[in-house]
């Protein structure tokens, strides 16, 4: 249990391959140690996420079939997934976004493109929670 402790488990969710292979990237040259796994649809993500149980969902909004909308519901909607942090990417504007029902309570909205520097601050808040919790466990 340390090590995974130690890690940040991503698992991001975009139909553009381009945009994969940079989270990807940038996950690989991260501060911190840093796994990421990349699929390229939102049904996809529904079949596996139980197995790969991420600590972050990063998902686009506009993809076809299970888009990222129907993928954020479904999974804030599930207690299994209450602990993981999700992050919503897209090139939607808010109006577009709004008119699709919103996103869900508690996810996270990165406008792209996304911002590195801001994804590297989300990715170490996250991992100083998950330690502060740890030592509150821990005592």
């Amino acid at each position: 249990a340390e090590s995974r402790d130690q890690r940040l488990k991503v698992l991001v969710v975009d139909d553009d391959p381009l945009a994969r292979e940079m989270l990807k990237n940038f996950a690989a040259r991260c501060e911190m140690p840093v796994d990421c796994t990349t699929m390229s649809s939102g049904l996809e993500a529904l079949i596996d996420i139980a197995s790969i149980q991420p600590d972050v969902l990063i998902a686009d909004l506009n993809m076809p079939g299970v888009d990222g909308f129907e993928l954020l519901r479904t999974l804030r909607n599930n207690n299994q997934f209450s602990k993981m942090s999700f992050l919503a990417v897209s090139a939607l504007k808010q109006e577009e976004i709004d008119s699709k029902g919103g996103l869900p309570d508690g996810v996270v909205f990165m406008p792209k493109p996304i911002s590195m520097n801001w994804l590297n601050g989300f990715f170490a808040a996250i991992m100083s929670t998950r330690q502060a919790d740890a030592l509150q466990t821990s005592k």
